[in-house]
C-alpha cells in the first residue's frame, strides 16, 4: 500500500518540476509561429508581414485602455528559451500589443516583463517625444506577463549593516 502512495509523490513532484519550466506561450500557438520572421523586418515594413504570428517579448513602457480593448507598448528584447526577455541593454525598437479585452493597466504596469504572441495587423504611427514613430501592431493571442526576479524587489532603508564590533578597532580582543 505504501508503495503506490511513495511512486504517487514522486510523480507529482517531478510534474510540478517539470511545470515550472514550462514556456509562456502555450504549445499549440507556438508551432504556428513563423520563427524566420525577424522583428528588425517587421519595423520596416509592418504591411508586408500583415497576418503572420510572431512571439515576441519585451519590457512594457506603458498599457492604456482604451474602447478597442487594452494597447501596451512594449520595448522589444531578445528572449531566451523559456520566451522570457532577456535582461540587456538591446532592443529592436517598439511594438503595440493590442488585447482584445480589459487588462488591469496597473497590474500590466511599466517596467514588467511581458511575451506576447499574436498577429501582426499592420502599423500604428504615434507620437514618441517630438517625433512620429511607427509601430508595428500585434493582435494579441497570448499573453504571458513575468513574475517580478527576486532582485527586482525593492528593499527599504535602513538596510541591514553588521554590528559595530565587526569594524576596526572592534574586532575583538586579540
Amino acid at each position: 500500500m505504501k508503495k503506490p502512495a511513495g511512486t504517487l509523490a514522486i510523480l507529482l513532484g517531478l510534474s510540478v518540476l517539470a511545470s515550472a519550466c514550462a514556456p509562456a506561450i502555450s504549445k499549440g500557438l507556438r508551432a504556428q509561429v513563423d520563427q524566420a520572421i525577424r522583428f528588425e523586418e517587421v519595423i520596416e515594413n509592418p504591411g508586408a508581414y500583415q497576418g503572420k504570428l510572431v512571439l515576441w517579448g519585451g519590457v512594457i513602457i506603458g498599457a492604456k485602455n482604451r474602447r478597442e480593448g487594452t494597447l501596451i507598448e512594449v520595448l522589444q528584447k531578445p528572449t531566451d528559451m523559456e520566451q522570457r526577455p532577456k535582461d540587456v541593454d538591446r532592443s529592436e525598437g517598439r511594438f503595440l500589443a493590442l488585447y482584445d479585452g480589459y487588462l488591469d493597466v496597473a497590474i500590466y504596469a511599466q517596467g514588467r516583463d511581458v511575451t506576447v504572441a499574436g498577429e501582426i495587423k499592420g502599423k500604428r504611427v504615434m507620437p514618441l517625444d517630438e517625433i512620429e514613430y511607427t509601430y508595428p501592431l500585434i493582435l494579441v493571442k497570448e499573453i504571458h506577463l513575468w513574475p517580478l526576479k527576486s532582485d527586482d524587489r525593492v528593499y527599504p532603508y535602513p538596510y541591514w549593516h553588521y554590528p559595530w564590533r565587526w569594524y576596526y578597532p572592534y574586532w575583538g580582543p586579540w
